[in-house]
């Protein structure tokens, strides 16, 4: 060893060590301040309160929605989304997004039809009827918000249309539980 690597030794020995306590805190305080980032700003978990989304979020159902999808794109007609409840903010709801501003939305005969096209509709139970509605059409920066469980639902045919600043994520993915761990479809 040279008289180089000895003065470096001789230094790295004289700086004081951490304690393995302060070591930890700081490692807790990062992992806290991360979470916190992912929560605010990425990703957050919801719980499934209600049977208005069936079949696709079932009562207990536990999803993880994105918080950054919004923000590279708009959301888009079949999404199921996030967001504060307009007639009580403290409220959040999760609802499939029907048609956006300039759409205009009829129901006829237990038929959704958008711009008066019939919208086929995959993730509906077989044979389910409801209430005709409309025609309406969606104001510039809103949405329509319509629930799977189309009987049992308090949505857009009720309290009206989605304002854009009230959305908080697209539904990603059920993780709990542990049977129904899908892909939000």
């Amino acid at each position: 060893m040279d008289q180089q690597d000895q003065q470096q030794t001789v230094a790295e020995n004289s700086k004081p060590k951490k304690s393995a306590v302060r070591e930890m805190l700081e490692s807790v305080v990062i992992a806290v301040l991360l979470a916190a980032v992912i929560r605010l700003f990425i990703l957050e978990p919801f719980f499934i309160p209600s049977g208005s989304m069936e079949p696709t979020l079932m009562i207990g159902d536990r999803i993880i929605v994105s918080k950054v999808t919004y923000h590279l794109r708009d959301p888009q007609p079949g999404d199921v989304v996030v967001f504060k409840f307009p007639l009580d903010p403290s409220r959040d709801f999760v609802k499939r997004l029907i048609a956006k501003g300039g759409d205009t939305v009829e129901i006829r005969n237990s038929v959704l039809y958008v711009n008066n096209k019939p919208v086929e509709e995959k993730y509906l139970p077989k044979g389910l009827k409801f209430q005709d509605f409309g025609p309406r059409t969606v104001p510039p920066g809103h949405y329509f918000m319509m629930g799977d469980n189309r009987n049992n639902s308090d949505d857009s045919r009720v309290w009206g249309f989605l304002s854009k600043d009230l959305i908080i994520g697209k539904a990603e993915i059920i993780y709990w539980p542990l049977d129904r761990i899908r892909l939000v479809k």
